[in-house]
């Protein structure tokens, strides 16, 4: 297990990010990031760590000691940006958009370091694959509420979101919010060369 030097705030309130950190044992307390997300016509990776370092250096201006992981995860489809969905109808509009296709799941964060302001920025991109879906499907998903707070409405772990996915080349957990594996390395390559 990781062990820290300082506290670990993790810049978010989503469920899932919350669940994947306690499912690799670290100790850490989660302060909701607020930031304007506007595209702005950026690439697709240099807008998700983008977002990402904003959210830690929300959070991080208001601690003396600690450190701080933010992430921002989207869905990319050609040259599209999907987020999430502002209600039911454009819920629908992303998952009819996805189905049968191939899109890119993008995941950029950000480790933050008070008091040093030392920052480490990456990304995880993994590719999924959707099959055909049918109308009634997507209503039943969409009716019931989950993909309304997931980038691309759909989450891969929710009980139907995941019946929607062929198949992924990639990080699965990425998929779900945050690349555990390389996020604890960069975490554990911070502290091994006293970065934080």
């Amino acid at each position: 297990m990781l062990h820290l030097p300082k506290d670990l705030i993790l810049a978010s309130a989503s469920p899932r990010r919350i669940q994947l950190l306690r499912q690799v044992g670290l100790e850490f307390r989660a302060i909701s990031a607020s930031i304007q997300e506007e595209y702005n016509g950026r690439k697709p990776v240099e807008f998700a760590v983008d977002m990402a370092v904003e959210k830690a250096s929300s959070v991080a201006a208001s601690l003396e000691q600690a450190i701080v992981l933010a992430a921002d995860t989207i869905v990319v489809l050609g040259d599209k940006i999907l987020g999430k969905p502002s209600d039911a109808k454009e819920a629908k509009e992303m998952l009819h958009s996805l189905s049968n296709r191939l899109h890119e799941v993008i995941t950029g964060y950000c480790i933050y370091d008070r008091p040093s302001n030392n920052v480490i920025k990456n990304y995880e991109l993994t590719k999924v694959w959707f099959r055909e879906l049918e109308n009634e499907e997507i209503e039943s998903y969409v009716n019931s509420g989950s993909p309304l707070d997931k980038a691309g409405a759909y989450g891969i772990q929710d009980d139907f979101g995941a019946v929607f996915v062929s198949r992924i080349e990639g990080c699965y957990y990425n998929v779900v919010g945050l690349p555990l594996a390389k996020v604890y390395n960069d975490l554990k390559h911070c502290i091994a060369n006293n970065v934080m």
